[in-house]
């Protein structure tokens, strides 16, 4: 009857038909989530370039001196 590599190529061979029919599809998938991840990450570039936001450069907040209270989130400590 038929070995294990015989059958091992037989499959090969049935996923590569099946698969050939799914080919334009699966490309035609993938082109459009390539055109979308673009289009996301285009359009996040251009809504982080607002002025006076660091955000497009990654350094607004540390170029920027900041101000306000220190919090012990500990509690109350005592003095002496």
């Amino acid at each position: 009857m038929f070995g294990l590599s015989e059958l091992a190529l037989i499959l090969i061979v049935v996923a590569v038909i099946l698969a050939v029919k799914k080919l334009p599809e699966l490309t035609r998938s993938a082109g459009k989530a390539a055109r979308i991840l673009k289009s996301e990450t285009k359009a996040l570039k251009e809504e982080g370039k607002t002025p006076g936001d660091g955000a497009a450069t990654g350094t607004g907040a540390a170029s920027a001196p900041l101000s306000g209270t220190v919090v012990n989130r500990e509690g109350p400590t005592e003095r002496a």
